[in-house]
């Protein structure tokens, strides 16, 4: 009878584990790999926008894309699914000159720019946090206000 009260007891402490480590697990593959934003390797980058894709092309990451012609190159600059979204969302046009700041990785064998900030018409837009995260609109609503309330 020992013997089994033992059993299921071991029995229940490895099911409570077996969670613990699968959502372990899952955290660090979420933060590793191709995604992975590593603030101390940011970059900024100035150029003129080529064009701006809502949807991606075929082999691009999903969300929407900037190409920026730059002094070495074109430049495809991935700025999520909410930076053009919303009231405070980024608005740019072709030809229009810009700032970014972000990181540059390879994905999918082709290197872009993940943009964590634009800077355009003298207006800075928050595309993603400090962890790589792309800000919603409603995120950015709510920092609007949060300034705009400070500034009184």
């Amino acid at each position: 009878m020992k013997r089994l009260f033992a059993g299921l007891c071991l029995l229940f402490l490895l099911f409570l584990i077996s969670p613990q480590a699968l959502i372990q697990a899952q955290r660090v593959e979420r933060t590793a790999g191709p995604f992975r934003y590593d603030i101390s390797k940011e970059v900024t980058l100035t150029g003129t926008v080529s064009s701006a894709l809502t949807k991606p092309a075929r082999g691009m990451i999903m969300g929407t894309h900037l190409m920026i012609a730059t002094p070495s190159g074109s430049v495809d600059a991935s700025l999520g699914r909410f930076a053009m979204r919303g009231k405070s969302g980024l608005s740019v046009a072709p030809g229009q000159q810009i700032e970014m700041t972000g990181v540059m990785k390879t994905i999918k064998g082709k290197q872009v720019f993940l943009a964590r900030t634009v800077k355009a018409g003298g207006q800075v837009y928050t595309i993603r946090n400090e962890h790589g995260i792309p800000v919603s609109p409603q995120a950015r609503e709510r920092a609007s206000r949060k300034t705009a309330g400070e500034g009184l």
